[in-house]
């Protein structure tokens, strides 16, 4: 016997990718999510490629996953995927300790985040039409 079957949460035209446990603070890699919210994923793609922060390599492989989730299981079309949602939340947090002067000692905190990455299906937009553009 098995559980019965979650529900799906995601509507239809959506598919997500989620990266637990990166070696990150939650701010740095919010800053990098940031940079890809309400875009096309072939700009978010291309705009995490060329980003200089170390962060942004481990991002762009979670947005390409849910691509390729939206692509395969869902059959969504890739040219009219959106980066709707890049969620990210609090991990673990690893305590070292360093050691200071006259025998004392600070806390070290190493942060670990979540990410998680929603890309939808945008309806086709339609091209403005011969009449509409010789009118402006």
């Amino acid at each position: 016997m098995s559980k019965p079957k979650h529900p799906r949460a995601l509507k239809d035209t959506e598919a997500q990718a989620i990266l637990s446990n990166v070696r990150v603070s939650p701010r740095k890699l919010n800053l990098v999510a940031g940079l890809i919210r309400n875009r096309t994923a072939a700009d978010a793609v291309a705009t995490l490629t060329f980003s200089k922060r170390r962060i942004a390599q481990d991002v762009r492989k979670t947005l390409e996953s849910a691509i390729a989730n939206a692509e395969n299981n869902h059959q969504l079309d890739v040219d009219r995927l959106v980066v709707t949602r890049a969620e990210v939340g609090k991990s673990m947090v690893m305590r070292r300790f360093h050691a200071r002067g006259r025998g004392r000692s600070a806390q070290i905190e190493k942060w670990f985040s979540h990410l998680k990455i929603v890309v939808a299906e945008r309806a086709q937009e339609t091209a403005p039409t011969e009449t509409a553009q010789e009118a402006a």
